[in-house]
């Protein structure tokens, strides 16, 4: 998805493994197993001096979740953090760990920190809020009325140490706030002061959005993947894992989508990174199949996966300058899936293929049946969409990995949402960087209509995601490389019943991105609503409260700069990407913050009220 392009755009570092895990010596890494790269003639590879001009936070967001975490797949975090700081020029020891960053002060006293009654009350639990993806809130839950938005107001900051982008979106259950980073650390807060009740370190960046539930024995637990393809399932009250299971082999697997839970199974995406790999003239592209696994939530064992390519990848022919290269492969799932637990089925959305032929199950909405992961119908919407990073910038097919007719990289990144119409039809809605958002029968997998809703593109259409109620569509437009600020953006209103647009809201002026370096009006992250108000954040770092009967903006504010936080750790806010705003029990929380591909970078996550109180 996006943020592959990075290893062209940025060029971090590679690296392999580390030699000492106690102490790690940065700069004994880099001489034995960085320098013939970065001090060689690969090309795109930047120089030791390119490295310098880089801050220890993005190449550590690099090395855990971005196109260098392949390299760095075998890399502790404490090795990361000695890499990250020797290059770009810091004294070693400076670059710590987040959770030696944080004061003491700044965690919750004993009292009530542990206390289940934490997790009762209001909640926005998952990426989707519920099963079927919708995205919007109720008003009971969401505890803020659409005449309160315009009152809202900052009423605590949380840093988040060693980290330049966001990473998973919140989670709300009760008073406990449960966020991701992309250093791997999970923290759980509490909401109304934002004070630390525990965090848990795992091996990768975290992106997927944790969920709560239930557990057979009375505790509440915690879920999440990593960036190397691993689920886990942590205690709610005190963060105490109870089990880590890798769920994919491939060293490019990646979980960006948050688990889905029914029953006592968690249904995790997969997804990788591997056509960031695809820039590597030498590397053998391209074996990856995304894949949906279903884990038993109490032991963490694997029960079924189906790969969204069923073939297996063998031996095609051979790059520019001679490399094998393979295929069938790609079709990653990159968000939650939507599920129907009364038909059994599970509802997902495909990225596009890496290399040719494309697979039909590529760039396409699928339904699965939730006991066995048996695909039951594929609906493809754009055949034929081969590309890798390698033909960012390329000047013609078939240079290095790039497959010779590159499609337009129009892959689905956002979650598809079940939605019942008034009249009875079940519709699955989806939306794709092509622009498009498209409806399909739930049951049958047929078209029943699609809009051009925006321009496509690499960075372009629908990004992150969009929010449903009974009758229409919210859907933010992105075209981040594709436009200028000013042009780039946009929010619209969509009709479920027939795919009609109600309205459509202009984007941002160019004015915001003023003398902002990496700043656009682009609205790729996800789209949040509650009765009356949709929310949708942009890169020019403003979360945006839109009238849903009309489009007009009755709230806006700059989350930009930097803010003082509850618990001492330097902070700033920036673009606003992927995650999106999470609304519950009075309170709307949402990370700021997004330094990949030149963006605007941040390490704060918000969390607003009425009047502040």
């Amino acid at each position: 998805m996006r943020e592959r392009i990075v290893c062209v755009t940025l060029g971090v570092l590679v690296v392999a493994v580390a030699a000492s895990a106690q102490a790690p010596s940065g700069e004994a890494v880099y001489k034995q197993h960085c320098a013939a790269c970065h001090e060689g003639s690969i090309p795109r590879m930047p120089t030791r001096e390119a490295l310098r001009g880089l801050t220890p936070e993005h190449v550590d967001t690099a090395l855990s979740s971005f196109s260098m975490r392949r390299q760095a797949a075998a890399l502790s975090p404490a090795e990361r953090r000695a890499v990250a700081a020797f290059v770009t020029g810091r004294p070693a020891g400076s670059y710590r760990a987040p959770l030696d960053v944080i004061p003491k002060t700044a965690y919750c006293s004993a009292a009530g920190s542990g206390n289940a009654a934490a997790l009762t009350g209001p909640s926005w639990n998952g990426w989707g809020i519920n099963a079927q993806n919708t995205r919007f809130q109720s008003a009971q839950a969401a505890g803020i009325s659409a005449a309160e938005v315009p009152r809202l107001k900052l009423k605590w900051a949380f840093g988040l140490p060693g980290v330049s982008a966001s990473g998973s979106q919140v989670s709300v259950v009760g008073n406990r706030v449960f966020v991701g980073s992309r250093n791997g650390v999970v923290y759980a807060l509490d909401a109304k002061t934002g004070c630390l009740a525990w965090a848990v370190e795992a091996d990768a960046a975290v992106r997927s959005t944790p969920v709560v539930v239930p557990s057979a024995n009375g505790r509440a637990m915690v879920y999440f993947g990593d960036a190397h393809a691993q689920v886990y399932g942590v205690d709610a009250a005190t963060g105490a894992v109870a089990w880590k299971t890798k769920i994919e082999d491939h060293l490019d697997a990646i979980i960006t989508g948050g688990a889905a839970y029914a029953n006592g199974r968690l249904f995790v995406p997969v997804s990788s990174m591997e056509e960031g790999s695809a820039t590597i003239p030498t590397y053998q592209c391209c074996t990856f199949r995304g894949s949906v696994v279903a884990i038993d939530a109490t032991t963490g064992k694997q029960i079924w996966k189906t790969f969204t390519i069923p073939e297996a990848p063998q031996p095609t022919t051979r790059s520019s300058r001679g490399t094998q290269l393979h295929g069938p492969s790609g079709g990653g799932v990159w968000s939650t899936p939507a599920l129907d637990p009364a038909r059994n089925r599970i509802y997902v959305a495909t990225g596009d293929a890496y290399s040719h032929p494309a697979a039909r199950t590529t760039d396409a909405i699928m339904a699965l049946a939730m006991d066995t992961g048996r695909i039951q119908w594929v609906h493809q919407a754009t055949a034929g969409d081969a590309w890798t990073t390698a033909c960012f910038g390329a000047d013609s097919g078939g240079k290095d990995n790039c497959p010779e007719k590159a499609g337009p990289d129009h892959d689905f990144g956002s979650a598809p949402a079940l939605v019942t119409l008034g009249d009875g039809r079940r519709l699955v809605v989806a939306g794709q960087k092509s622009g498009e958002l498209h409806a399909v029968n739930a049951d049958t997998g047929s078209p029943v209509w699609r809009i051009q809703a925006g321009q496509g593109g690499i960075l372009g259409g629908i990004e992150w995601g969009f929010a449903v109620d009974n009758a229409t569509a919210y859907v933010a437009l992105s075209n981040a490389l594709e436009k200028k600020p000013g042009d780039a953006g946009g929010l619209l209103a969509v009709n479920l019943a027939d795919g009609k647009t109600k309205w459509s809201a202009l984007p941002s002026p160019a004015t915001t991105c003023a003398a902002k370096p990496g700043c656009s009006t682009a609205q790729p992250a996800a789209v949040t609503a509650i009765p009356g108000v949709i929310f949708s954040g942009a890169l020019d770092g403003h979360l945006r409260a839109y009238d849903a009967a009309t489009g007009k903006v009755v709230w806006d504010v700059d989350t930009t700069g930097t803010h003082t936080t509850v618990n001492g750790v330097p902070a700033n806010g920036g673009g606003m990407n992927g995650p999106g705003a999470t609304v519950a029990g009075g309170m709307l929380f949402v990370s700021s913050g997004y330094g990949s591909i030149g963006f605007m970078p941040g390490n704060v996550l918000l969390a607003f009220s009425v009047d502040g109180r």
